[in-house]
């Protein structure tokens, strides 16, 4: 009840015209910067720091968070539309959402992915009320090892989804985590895959990677394929969700959160993990297993659902524990430490009025988001109305201009250039894209996780395993088992026939 009341007295100061402008403010900022390839929402407010140093507390962390959220439904809306994601947390709504877009359906994924970061929005928030303290605790409790199992999970778990066999699908990863190999140990400091550049010491950016692996990919691939066929420009279609969509994407729409805030209240990823997690989950728990890598709306409807929730949850660990799970809630923190103040368990308790002005504020900006995104995506799906020739001329300009401006360094357009051929090279022998993208965002992660395991445990095997871990460890096992347990059962059913013919 106490939560209660301080959220309606959030409302009363987030309700105020200055602070709904600075939320306004944004949702506009972050929607624009998301569409723009590789100006991602963490560097969308680290940007924008200097700008608020004049503002109270109050209203610059508002706008902020209008910001994340923004970018991050900006960053779907050039996945869907463009293949394009304009950052990481938007890989998996290209998935299903360009096929979509492709086959004259952009308007309905556009829709889904609108009312998907509004359901996931909400019910992260509410969560983020309720249950903050509890996942807090959660979080401190999870060590190493737990860590690096859940990172093998979702490595798993995407590989064994994707692509047309789960080689192809090991293979893609093998690419993503050599990439993510690039650049300085993080243990011992020393230099792996350089070739003695000390501009790649910092390893490849995500960004350049998944901008690379889809949309230079993408160009090139359409650019040898267009003398074969005409350029003719992709049609629209109705700018609405029929009935059948609605009955497909609601439980979508109410599952993603589900898998999203959890994830995104503990260092796991960010809203990587629970994006593609919550396309295995759609995937399995489909009744339209044929339209899947075609234009399933529900591979669009989960994700975002699930990324915007994890939105919601990176906050929980950012104020009540100081611990930024992702590279938006680094910057933030470094915000707050800007104005003097310390997130933590007192935080509630020393700054009640700008703690909960900003969890109504998100209220606040998922109704802002949804309302000036759902009428517009008949306009965004116009886009699509530009001949191919011309859309990807547009496409390969704005990669390089985002890529470039990740690390101001020409070698990022010759790093840029390098991953689309090798995207190219994916499309042509059938590779998924996804579990490459994730080896980069995951793999240096997993192996800092490893490590630190073994070190635990003096290089004991016996460290990597915890009751979480082991539960985990379990559920690889039935992913991978299961395949094979199904197809015995079939042929044993089929013997069983066969004796009784």
């Amino acid at each position: 009840m106490n939560a209660f009341n301080s959220l309606m007295d959030g409302f009363g100061t987030a309700l105020t015209p200055i602070n709904l402008l600075w939320a306004a403010v944004g949702v506009l900022l972050g929607t624009a910067i998301g569409v723009l390839p590789g100006i991602g929402p963490a560097m969308a407010v680290a940007l924008l720091l200097p700008v608020t140093y004049g503002l109270e507390p109050t209203g610059a962390f508002i706008m902020f968070a209008g910001i994340y959220y923004g970018a991050m439904f900006g960053g779907s809306t050039t996945s869907i539309l463009l293949n394009t994601p304009g950052e990481s947390a938007a890989v998996v709504a290209a998935m299903e959402g360009h096929p979509m877009a492709r086959s004259g359906r952009g308007a309905q994924a556009l829709a889904a992915a609108a009312i998907g970061h509004f359901a996931g929005g909400m019910i992260g928030t509410i969560l983020l009320v309720a249950l903050a303290p509890k996942v807090a605790d959660l979080a401190v409790d999870i060590g190493a090892p737990d860590y690096f199992a859940i990172m093998v999970l979702a490595f798993i778990a995407v590989t064994s989804v994707l692509g047309s066999s789960r080689v192809r699908g090991l293979a893609s990863l093998l690419i993503g985590l050599t990439i993510g190999l690039v650049g300085l140990d993080q243990m011992t400091g020393q230099q792996r895959l350089t070739f003695g550049s000390l501009q790649l010491a910092d390893g490849v950016d995500v960004v350049i990677v998944a901008v690379g692996l889809f949309a230079i990919g993408e160009a090139l691939w359409v650019a040898a394929h267009l003398r074969r066929t005409s350029g003719e420009a992709i049609p629209v279609g109705r700018p609405w969700l029929g009935k059948q969509d609605v009955r497909r994407t609601w439980k979508s729409w109410l599952r993603g959160p589900f898998i999203g805030f959890p994830f995104g209240a503990i260092p796991a990823g960010g809203a990587e993990i629970p994006t593609f997690l919550s396309y295995v989950t759609e995937k399995r728990l489909s009744r339209h297993k044929e339209e899947w890598g075609k234009g399933a709306i529900e591979g669009v409807a989960g994700p975002e659902s699930a990324s915007s929730a994890s939105a919601a949850g990176t906050l929980v660990s950012m104020l009540t524990l100081g611990l930024p799970t992702t590279a938006v809630a680094a910057v933030m923190l470094a915000a707050f430490q800007q104005y003097g103040i310390q997130p933590g368990p007192l935080l509630f308790e020393r700054e009640p009025d700008l703690v909960w002005g900003l969890i109504a504020s998100l209220f606040v900006g998922m109704v802002l988001l949804l309302a000036l995104n759902l009428p517009l995506a008949p306009l965004w799906a116009k886009l699509l109305r530009i001949p191919r020739p011309y859309l990807y001329a547009g496409i390969l300009f704005f990669a390089a201009v985002g890529a470039y401006a990740v690390g101001g360094e020409p070698l990022d357009l010759v790093i840029l250039l390098v991953i689309g051929l090798i995207g190219f090279g994916m499309r042509r022998y059938g590779l998924p894209i996804l579990p490459a993208v994730i080896g980069v965002i995951l793999g240096p992660n997993a192996e800092q996780q490893l490590r630190r395991a073994l070190q635990i445990s003096d290089g004991g095997v016996s460290g990597l395993f915890t009751p979480f871990s082991v539960t985990v460890y379990g559920l690889i096992v039935l992913i991978v088992a299961w395949p094979l347990v199904k197809k015995a059962l079939v042929r044993v059913r089929r013997r069983g026939v066969d004796v009784e013919a």
